[in-house]
């Protein structure tokens, strides 16, 4: 059994705090040991020995920098004030993965075709020993995009998947900053769907995501997103609606649940007793994505693990990515069957990724 991770922000992390992800999550925690990494974005969670510990095969791995109003502090260095600012910083967390895959091919691959990924889920399950993880890119805000029809240039460039807003932008709104899709962001989207490219719907506001359901021809997606329904209380647009879960369902894509704990309980925030989440919160999302579909087919993973929070602000039961499999044996107690939990931790998104990815 593999897993896919729908959402890592590998790129921002070595760039931010220079993490090196050759290395396992306990070396990068006793090197930060004394330092404001952990303060600022919780102790790591991911390493190359945890991936294979977790057998965690391909990693969705994003291009992502927040614009300048968002900006965590003096030392969130991937931060833009105009989309050109935007654009070169994301072409440099391209060449970060370039970097790190040439420097690195017995640990990481980019994953750009169907015969790449087919290359590497064969040394998975056919080569003893230790394994590359292979890297997908996935865009998180698409501001880096100055004109729609550049969609062509980051298609070369490898990214495979698009989600339009983190925050609000000239194409749509996006978390803390709602609003529709715009004539911008519609023709944003009749370029990615003219080249297959995968659309993903996390950080999209409500109304902007039920346009997309309705008017994107191809695959559609949110890579990591919780059920607002289990988060009584909450008023952000962060979370799915059942409605929004259901046409996801309806269209064929997959949601990838994220364990971190303050999207897993409303109210709970970093800094609160850690005791308070297990696991059984994340299995209460997977499980709520498979009632509403009826099947095991559409739910899924994407940890967004690093992405501004680390081991504090997590599950109890996980101390880095390599407990992972722990969601599996739940599942299984929760009376899934050992062929349904092989969907949730990485068929779901391997079927998305062989229906797209070009050959």
């Amino acid at each position: 059994m593999f897993i896919i991770d729908a959402h890592e922000d590998l790129a921002w992390n070595i760039l931010t705090f220079q993490r090196d992800y050759t290395r396992s999550a306990e070396e990068t925690r006793r090197r930060e040991a004394g330092t404001s990494i952990p303060q600022w974005n919780g102790e790591t969670l991911l390493g190359w020995l945890d991936f294979q510990t977790a057998h965690v095969a391909v990693i969705f791995s994003t291009l992502f920098a927040a614009p300048l109003r968002r900006k965590m502090g003096e030392w969130d260095t991937q931060c833009y004030r105009d989309p050109q600012e935007a654009q070169k910083l994301y072409r440099v967390q391209v060449d970060v993965y370039r970097a790190l895959t040439s420097q690195h091919p017995d640990k990481f691959q980019l994953v750009y075709t169907k015969k790449d990924l087919t290359n590497l889920l064969d040394h998975w399950q056919n080569q003893p020993g230790q394994h590359p993880v292979g890297l997908i890119m996935l865009m998180e805000g698409a501001e880096a995009i100055l004109n729609p029809a550049e969609v062509a240039d980051w298609w070369n460039l490898g990214v495979r998947i698009i989600g339009p807003a983190w925050a609000g932008n000239a194409f749509c709104g996006g978390t803390r900053e709602p609003g529709p899709l715009t004539k911008l962001g519609f023709e944003l989207l009749d370029h990615m769907a003219d080249l297959g490219m995968i659309l993903d719907l996390s950080h999209m506001d409500e109304i902007a995501a039920r346009q997309a359901l309705e008017t994107y021809p191809k695959t559609i997606i949110a890579s990591h997103a919780n059920a607002k329904a289990l988060l009584n209380g909450s008023e952000s647009n962060r979370h799915l609606s059942d409605q929004v879960i259901q046409h996801i369902i309806e269209r064929g894509g997959v949601i990838g649940v994220v364990p971190y704990n303050v999207f897993l309980k409303e109210g709970w925030k970093t800094g609160d007793n850690r005791a308070e989440i297990t696991l059984n919160y994340v299995i209460a999302q997977i499980d709520h994505i498979c009632q509403i579909a009826g099947d095991a087919h559409h739910a899924a993973l994407g940890t967004d693990f690093d992405g501004g929070f680390g081991r504090q602000s997590v599950p109890l039961e996980i101390d880095t990515i390599a407990d992972l499999p722990k969601i599996g044996d739940l599942l299984q107690n929760r009376g899934y069957s050992h062929a349904d939990c092989e969907q949730i931790l990485g068929k779901n998104w391997l079927n998305i990724l062989m229906q797209n990815l070009p050959d």
